[in-house]
């Protein structure tokens, strides 16, 4: 069987164990899952997608995350779509979104639906952001070694190639806040450009002018959430004839002077805020500081719900220059990591040996859905000791105050993000994790007798 016929087949069995064409209104993806919204969940056969071969795990929230891992998903994901557009069911996206709307109201808990809203606007921004990341990362890193001069053009068009998203991302979160709140992709687009547009320093409001990309994607982020939410009522009062002309140049006006007047001052003040509270939570909470966030991000990452943390990231670099945040929660895979090798130097069943070892290259990658949904937490008392393993790796990089320059995947890859003068600590940090992260599963965290699901 060809590798093509593989994720096909892989695509075909996983639509019949979701209910069926008729059942699926959307199926999005990121770097290991593949994110589908049910339109009856009565109709998914949750235990047999859950064994189903090449399926790591299987996560229910709002959406039903199927865990495939990288360099799967992707592949699943397409050929999943070609499923779903041969049927071509015309009313699936608004059976899904009558759906989405209903598993809102059940599951009404504002923190929880607010973080989901904010994964579903940034996991699509993924690969966009590792890619430019790493271009950026790497540059710098060559440049302050003194390997490349930087004012070569090499290096420039290196910068370029890497910047660009930075310096436009409010226009790519508006479309995509748009998507989610139901508005015009185009006028959420425009939202952003609101924020981020260079002239906007022309303005002088209050006795002073305003800073252009001032409240970052938090601004952007409200901008782009009152422009759908606008447009979808003024839709509602405008005739049919005139509601191409009339429907979004009302929804930009108005956006437009509410964007000024109160989203910029009042997101620049969220930014603000939410960047001293995390500075003043390192400094003052130290190594304990870095020991619980590097702790708790693993339980995060089982949700899906750390994609939300992308915007904190982002705002920390766009407000401060860095971001300190990001190398402590990196400990997280470390940690998984180091249990995992334990696990492999204590276990004589070959299948989890086969799991550990197809799952490693990932986890030392950064990305660890691999480990974590396919050894560690149906072992238990292992993905405890892999947390562990993490917060001390998290106590060392908030110790040194270790920060990135750009964000992207964890483990090894982030090493080229990190400060150059930062490199050697880094490593040193992650070298910790992994080994406190053996240690702890060694001594306490597994027995082969725990592995009964591994014949």
């Amino acid at each position: 069987m060809t590798k093509k016929d593989k994720y096909a087949s892989l695509a075909e069995e996983l639509l019949g164990k979701l209910g069926g064409v008729s059942n699926v209104g959307d199926a999005v993806h990121c770097m290991t899952r593949l994110r589908v919204m049910p339109i009856d969940r009565s109709k998914v056969n949750m235990e047999d997608l859950k064994n189903t071969e090449g399926v790591i795990g299987v996560i229910e929230e709002e959406t039903i995350q199927i865990v495939l891992g990288p360099g799967v998903v992707n592949k699943v994901h397409a050929e999943f779509e070609k499923l779903l557009v041969s049927a071509g069911d015309l009313d699936l996206k608004e059976m899904a979104s009558k759906n989405k709307s209903e598993i809102n109201k059940k599951n009404a808990k504002p923190l929880k639906l607010f973080l989901r809203r904010i994964a579903s606007i940034f996991i699509p921004l993924i690969p966009a952001l590792v890619a430019s990341g790493l271009i950026t990362g790497i540059t710098k890193a060559v440049v302050q070694a003194g390997w490349l001069s930087e004012k070569s053009q090499l290096a420039i068009v290196l910068t370029v190639i890497g910047s660009g998203l930075f310096a436009y991302l409010g226009i790519l979160v508006g479309t995509n806040v748009a998507k989610e709140y139901g508005g015009s992709p185009a006028l959420g687009a425009v939202a952003g450009i609101l924020v981020i547009n260079p002239a906007v320093g022309d303005i002088a409001l209050f006795g002073e002018n305003l800073l252009p990309g001032r409240g970052g994607l938090i601004g952007v982020l409200f901008a782009a959430i009152f422009i759908a939410l606008v447009e979808k009522q003024v839709r509602k009062f405008i005739p049919p004839s005139l509601d191409i002309i009339l429907t979004p140049t009302i929804a930009l006006l108005i956006t437009g002077l509410f964007t000024y007047v109160v989203f910029m001052p009042v997101g620049g003040f969220l930014s603000d805020a939410i960047t001293s509270g995390l500075l003043n939570l390192l400094d003052f909470g130290g190594v304990v500081a870095g020991f619980v966030l590097g702790a708790a991000f693993l339980p995060l990452v089982i949700t899906g719900l750390h994609q939300g943390l992308t915007p904190v990231h982002l705002e920390l670099i766009n407000s401060i220059g860095d971001d300190p945040l990001l190398p402590i929660l990196a400990m997280g895979g470390a940690g998984q990591v180091g249990a995992a090798f334990a696990i492999y130097m204590k276990t004589k069943k070959e299948s989890l040996k086969r799991a550990i070892g197809g799952g490693l290259p990932s986890g030392l990658l950064g990305i660890g859905e691999p480990l974590i949904f396919g050894v560690t937490l149906p072992l238990g008392r292992p993905f405890l000791t892999a947390c562990l393993g993490a917060g001390v790796g998290g106590a060392f990089q908030a110790h040194f105050a270790i920060a990135t320059s750009s964000i992207g995947v964890s483990g090894l890859p982030l090493t080229f993000l990190v400060h150059a003068n930062q490199i050697g600590l880094f490593l040193a940090g992650l070298l910790l994790s992994y080994v406190a992260g053996f240690i702890f599963t060694y001594l306490f965290g597994f027995k082969d007798e725990m592995a009964v699901e591994f014949k």
